[in-house]
């Protein structure tokens, strides 16, 4: 049997429970497409895995690869894939409740992945999907238009960093939270009123928003109700805000837990290679590191994506 180097969790809890280790490499099924990954993107839901959190819904098999971000080239195509062909340059959310892109090689469904922006390597392609499809699926969830105005919590991590560059093409005006120092980093990414949350109370400063996109919950998603308009909404990426709250505040609030989709992926590298949307990088680590990559992430204060170098 083939095998490749990959990093699986064999239990959850600390980041000791990643292990950079020789496995089978996999192969496509019908329908499906075997990637050599080149880089894998690391996120929150990465650690959030590994410490155990998302048992209740994610039933894995340990050992399992984790991490749901990837930019690579096909390798091979299952029975019945008639879009993609060896040598592609693709790149993919994949399924979350299948095996993830901490390795040399993932396979997925054909659906779930698209050509990796040309104007920019693996690295920064890798930096891309989860966090991107992220924002994108939570802005056309809130309906942001033109003329609008939205509050982005948490506006210098890897979703923020997309979700006002997507708001700004959509022609919103964009109000951003981050620490003092990410503030002129957020005026160089098109934020209308950036707010230092170590100084400022944001719910103070923003009056009539038309939407909030919540990526804190707890007592920041309790504050932002005061900062929407009447019927305005609350866009949560970590699950549905309490519709008794909502209404209390005469608003609305939905939830979004981000979906594969390749089709939007392909939207998204048309913008980065039209020069319209960037991509920022925190820190690139080799595989073997998968570890450290986590301990940074889960201190809430990247710049922008975390990547993990697998070529």
């Amino acid at each position: 049997m083939a095998t490749m180097k990959a990093v699986r969790l064999h239990g959850y809890g600390g980041p000791e429970m990643l292990r950079y280790e020789d496995c089978p490499r996999p192969e496509p099924a019908a329908g499906e497409v075997l990637v050599r990954v080149h880089a894998a993107g690391v996120n929150p839901v990465d650690w959030k895995v590994r410490a155990g959190y998302a048992k209740g819904f994610l039933n894995y098999t340990l050992p399992i690869v984790i991490g749901w971000d990837f930019s690579g080239v096909v390798e091979s195509v299952g029975a019945g894939v008639t879009q993609w062909k060896p040598g592609d340059e693709v790149y993919s959310r994949p399924d979350i409740a299948r095996a993830g892109a901490y390795a040399e090689y993932i396979t997925v469904r054909e659906a779930e992945i698209a050509l990796k922006p040309k104007s920019i390597d693996h690295v920064h392609a890798a930096a891309i999907p989860l966090a991107a499809l992220t924002a994108w699926q939570a802005l056309g969830a809130g309906g942001l238009s033109a003329g609008q105005k939205v509050l982005i919590q948490a506006a210098a991590g890897g979703v923020g960093t997309f979700a006002i560059q997507f708001a700004k093409l959509k022609g919103a005006r964009v109000a951003g939270t981050a620490s003092g120092c990410n503030q002129e980093f957020l005026r160089e990414l098109g934020v209308d009123e950036p707010i230092d949350y170590e100084s400022t109370h944001f719910e103070d400063v923003v009056k009539d928003a038309d939407m909030v996109l919540d990526a804190m919950a707890g007592e920041v998603r309790t504050r932002s109700w005061k900062t929407l308009k009447k019927g305005g909404i609350l866009v949560s990426i970590l699950g549905p805000a309490s519709e008794d709250e909502a209404k209390a505040y005469g608003v609305r609030q939905t939830g979004v837990m981000v979906q594969a989709n390749g089709p939007q992926l392909a939207e998204i590298a048309q913008l980065v290679d039209a020069g319209k949307v960037k991509v920022i990088l925190d820190a690139v680590l080799p595989l073997s590191e998968a570890n450290k990559a986590h301990e940074l992430n889960a201190t809430g204060h990247t710049r922008g994506k975390i990547v993990l170098r697998v070529i």
